[in-house]
């Protein structure tokens, strides 16, 4: 059984090969291309991380508010939210509606970009 590195270390260790290594002796559009590929290898982090919580606690969510079974597709429980968005049956005083869209926004932020000024005062609004 091979288990070591894994992607995570894997994805890491080229990033810090970038950042400590490579990065400090590169100029002009070299320097800049080195952070562009870091920040793509953070991301890629944050997605390998983040990324199965949030998307079970959003599949979750979705269960609920959409009295899906407990086998539902993600991506298919999205496209019902959107259709009865769309079609009306769902709007701002749909219960959990605005909680949900809010929760999975932060979630997508965190991985997408941490930095983001409004990031911190949504987490610590009342969800």
């Amino acid at each position: 059984m091979h288990d070591a590195p894994s992607p995570t270390e894997l994805v890491a260790a080229v990033k810090s090969f970038i950042d400590d290594a490579a990065a400090p002796q590169l100029t002009g559009h070299a320097a800049f291309h080195a952070r562009v590929a870091s920040n793509v290898l953070a991301t890629l982090l944050r997605e390998l991380e983040q990324r199965p919580a949030a998307e079970a606690s959003e599949a979750e969510r979705l269960r609920n508010l959409l009295d899906a079974p407990e086998n539902a597709d993600l991506a298919a429980m999205n496209r019902d939210l959107c259709a009865r968005i769309r079609d009306g049956q769902f709007d701002a005083a749909t219960p959990g509606l605005f909680k949900h869209l809010k929760t999975t926004t932060i979630s997508q932020l965190a991985i997408d970009q941490p930095n983001y000024s409004g990031l911190k005062a949504a987490r610590s609004e009342p969800r």
